[in-house]
């Protein structure tokens, strides 16, 4: 099954470029919200089964009615030096337990459109895997936690470093939560439509220049292991968003260190599931 938001509602992909509308189609049985979706994944991917390509309500979709698709989340996960490339060009050890932060809801936005620059900032680009939490998870075993993920999508954390790195302690989850600093989607992909859930080619390009690329098998901590930990700790629930970390190419890891600036074009996807494309533009 394959989720978007189409013009703020809930549709089921049925093709690229198209999608059913879940209220229209389902008869009212399920609603337009898309956020609500999370906590009846389970009877919606039923559903679903059985709305196939050439339905007769399938439409047209336009990448302009397309908009984030878990835009109302109630916890927002993001982990850190998920990658062991990644934690060398930021100049740590491979962590031993995952670095947890948060990006706040209000930073999350649609897969296409415009991000304004702060002024005097240094504006980064951290393509993720992002995973959707399916149903209630609390102190989940390792092997059992893909049953509790509704789907994986495209994330971008973007960073703004100069003030993540102010002050007496680090300020990881504000300087990641200006607005338009949490693209998401296309869509929200189930993890049997992957051929391989577990290993994902993911990348990043800045003007058409590829600046990350790397697969999901690297990630020191894998998505079942991370939710195993978190929810160890704290409930996860249905719409839920976790963010698993970069690989290497981030623009504070180089040498020099390059920022986006007004003009730039990023490109981020994870393949299988699609891409994000957004526009820096000046504050």
């Amino acid at each position: 099954m394959k989720v978007a938001t189409v013009d703020g509602r809930l549709a089921l992909v049925t093709a690229p470029g198209k999608a059913v509308d879940a209220a229209e189609a389902s008869g009212g049985r399920f609603g337009p919200d898309v956020q609500g979706a999370y906590e009846r994944w389970a009877e919606l991917a039923e559903f679903a089964a059985t709305i196939g390509e050439g339905h007769a309500l399938e439409r047209p979709v336009r990448d302009d009615q397309l908009g984030n698709p878990v835009p109302a989340p109630r916890q927002v996960f993001a982990i850190g030096l998920n990658y062991a490339d990644h934690a060398a060009e930021s100049s740590f050890a491979v962590p031993e337990t995952p670095p947890v932060f948060t990006k706040f809801p209000t930073c999350l936005t649609g897969p296409y459109g415009d991000v304004v620059i702060p002024d005097g900032g240094n504006v980064d680009w951290e393509v993720e895997l992002v995973a959707i939490v399916g149903k209630r998870a609390e102190r989940v075993a390792e092997e059992q936690a893909w049953d509790y993920v509704a789907g994986l999508t495209v994330g971008q954390d973007i960073s703004e470093r100069l003030l993540q790195l102010a002050g007496p302690a680090p300020q990881f989850s504000l300087a990641k939560s200006y607005p338009g600093f949490g693209p998401l989607g296309p869509v929200v992909v189930t993890p049997d439509e992957l051929p391989d859930r577990d290993d994902l080619e993911l990348g990043a390009l800045v003007n058409g220049e590829q600046v990350q690329k790397g697969r999901t098998s690297q990630m020191v901590f894998s998505v079942p292991s991370l939710i195993a930990r978190l929810s160890a700790v704290t409930p996860l629930l249905p719409g839920d968003v976790i963010f698993t970390g970069t690989p290497s190419g981030v623009g504070m890891g180089r040498t020099p260190q390059r920022y986006l600036k007004a003009g730039d074009q990023l490109v981020s996807y994870v393949h299988g599931i699609g891409e994000l494309r957004q526009r820096m533009v000046a504050a």
